[in-house]
């Protein structure tokens, strides 16, 4: 991937994130896109639900990958890389900088990425699991970017890391919020939320 120019204000982003992913296991930013992009990334995971664009996501990879709705229960559309559409250029173009950060302050060598909308309807979850596949170790990070408006607690879909000291952290799907983890290290399960959808981009940070 070629090198991309980090502004002084996501330098101080970008080094929060990788702190917090070396001192407590995840990072944490609660207003990584602005409020316009996140609207407009909101609504064109609606227009694909209403065109009926999403679909079942499967678990495994390819010989592997099944549909288990006992498993995992959202909806996805895939993020074309080479998109046109204003939003995800944006969105894709910042997290080509954030790739850049890392590769030159922690050598970290990715040069890849994949990210999808996802939705999950009120009462679907995902099981505990990790994001990198046994069979092939490309995804190194995994990135998740909440996209719901006035998320309550009491509305549920709370992501759950299982990080190494036993612990257990909760992280609620506010809207801006940016969750960093490695693929290969830590567990995560997504719950069932109540009474309305939980909608997100998900997606990894890939050598290959």
């Amino acid at each position: 991937m070629s090198r991309e120019v980090v502004s002084g204000l996501e330098q101080v982003e970008f080094e929060a994130l990788i702190e917090g992913l070396l001192n407590r296991q995840y990072g944490v930013s609660d207003h990584f896109l602005q409020p316009p992009i996140l609207r407009g990334l909101q609504q064109n995971l609606f227009h694909h639900l209403n065109l009926g664009n999403m679909n079942p996501a499967g678990i495994g990879r390819k010989f592997d990958h099944k549909k288990n709705t006992l498993v995992r229960g959202d909806l996805i559309k895939w993020i074309e890389n080479d998109s046109i559409d204003s939003f995800e250029r944006l969105f894709l173009e910042k997290i080509s900088r954030f790739i850049s950060y890392l590769n030159e302050t922690c050598y970290t060598g990715l040069n890849d990425l994949e990210f999808h909308y996802a939705s999950y309807a009120s009462g679907s979850f995902y099981k505990r699991h990790l994001d990198q596949f046994q069979s092939d170790k490309g995804r190194k990070f995994s990135l998740v970017l909440y996209l719901n408006a006035d998320w309550k607690i009491e509305d549920g879909g709370h992501l759950t890391l299982y990080l190494d000291n036993g612990e257990e952290q909760n992280i609620f799907p506010n809207s801006g919020r940016l969750v960093f983890f490695r693929s290969d290290a830590t567990e995560h399960e997504v719950h069932a939320s109540f009474n309305r959808s939980r909608i997100s981009i998900a997606g990894w940070l890939k050598c290959v």
